[in-house]
């Protein structure tokens, strides 16, 4: 006889990377890119990415066309998703305009389902948007683990072909915090196999 339960775990859990920023000469497709190899390396784990810089979503109630369309290619990625990686920069204390309205324009797509913060910034390291991503998330019923990755002032952690010039801690701390996204996405998972959330 063979055990759901097992089944479910063995089978690899679907992360959605999203990538947070869209200002020109962002730096953000630095560190994803060094996430990115961090998720490919765990067979346990099956990626997708959005990207906010490559969407048009609407700012307004009464969408385009084009907006319309980079719904209906994001909305599924979030929907299919187990967990998520969120990779933001810190603008102003907090995190990207853009980034909130990905977030904003889906609800049930995060319920129940862990995500885990990776930013990078100046000497704050971009902690001061995880810390407001965790409140905005709270309320979209998703629950973030609590290790992250920080890279304060990364733009000289990494060398001109965006390598880490020193790769041990960021390395042991992504293997932590995805150590905790993948407990608490099959978790999740099985929960919500087993009861949908909110009933």
């Amino acid at each position: 006889m063979t055990n759901s339960t097992t089944d479910m775990s063995a089978h690899p859990l679907n992360v959605t990377a999203v990538i947070g920023s869209n200002r020109h000469g962002r730096f953000g497709p630095v560190v994803a890119d060094w996430l990115l190899d961090r998720v490919r390396d765990r067979p346990d784990l099956a990626l997708d990415v959005v990207d906010v810089a490559g969407t048009d979503l609407p700012t307004d109630l009464a969408p385009t066309p084009e907006a319309t369309a980079a719904l209906s290619s994001i909305t599924p990625k979030l929907a299919a998703a187990d967990a998520f990686v969120v990779v933001t920069p810190e603008y102003n204390h907090s995190f990207p305009a853009g980034l909130k309205n990905l977030i904003d324009w889906h609800f049930t797509e995060w319920r129940a389902k862990p995500v885990a913060l990776v930013s990078y910034g100046g000497l704050a390291g971009g902690l001061r948007a995880v810390e407001h991503l965790r409140q905005v998330f709270a309320e979209l019923h998703a629950t973030t683990v609590r290790d992250t990755v920080s890279f304060h002032n990364a733009g000289s952690a990494f060398d001109a072909d965006g390598r880490l010039k020193d790769a041990t801690g960021p390395n042991a701390a992504a293997k932590t915090m995805l150590d905790q996204l993948t407990w608490w996405g099959r978790a999740l998972r099985e929960a919500r196999e087993r009861r949908p959330y909110g009933e």
